[in-house]
């Protein structure tokens, strides 16, 4: 059983549309509503791309980061738009290029937002926990954000 209940998450998302809330609520209610979920879900940042070239941070729960603003390519954020594929990293001591948000961070899922074959943004999900994302979990992200690619 997943910790995250994209179906709960979703249907909130779909309910604050329908009373059209906004783009910047609707990010910020994903990343509170994916936080919330708890263990392993430390800290959600959801960055959005602007202009095919970088990831402008759009919404957050939990811990602040300093990264704002992210190349394109740069880091584990970077690389899931530059390959186009999500990245769930158990380890993120062992990437070379990894950008840190904070120094207690051991893993970090990525799960692309798109429309079609577009990308609009992502979903980031520190963990303070090595390892925690099973390919349940990730589904569970992926759910949330498919349904965002339709609502942005």
């Amino acid at each position: 059983m997943p910790v995250l209940d994209s179906g709960r998450i979703v249907a909130a998302l779909r309910g604050a549309f329908a009373r059209e809330v906004g783009r910047d609520a609707l990010l910020q209610l994903a990343a509170e509503r994916i936080q919330a979920a708890g263990v392993p879900y430390t800290s959600v940042y959801l960055y959005m791309l602007h202009g095919g070239e970088a990831l402008e941070l759009e919404a957050f729960a939990g811990r602040e980061t300093e990264h704002t603003r992210i190349a394109v390519g740069q880091g584990v954020c970077g690389t899931a738009v530059s390959t186009g594929r999500d990245q769930n990293v158990p380890d993120v001591r062992t990437i070379e290029n990894y950008i840190a948000c904070n120094a207690w961070t051991r893993s970090e899922l990525v799960v692309l937002i798109r429309r079609g074959t577009m990308v609009l943004g992502q979903i980031d999900v520190d963990s303070d926990e090595p390892d925690p994302f099973t390919p349940q979990e990730e589904a569970e992200v992926r759910q949330v954000a498919d349904a965002l690619g339709v609502l942005l």
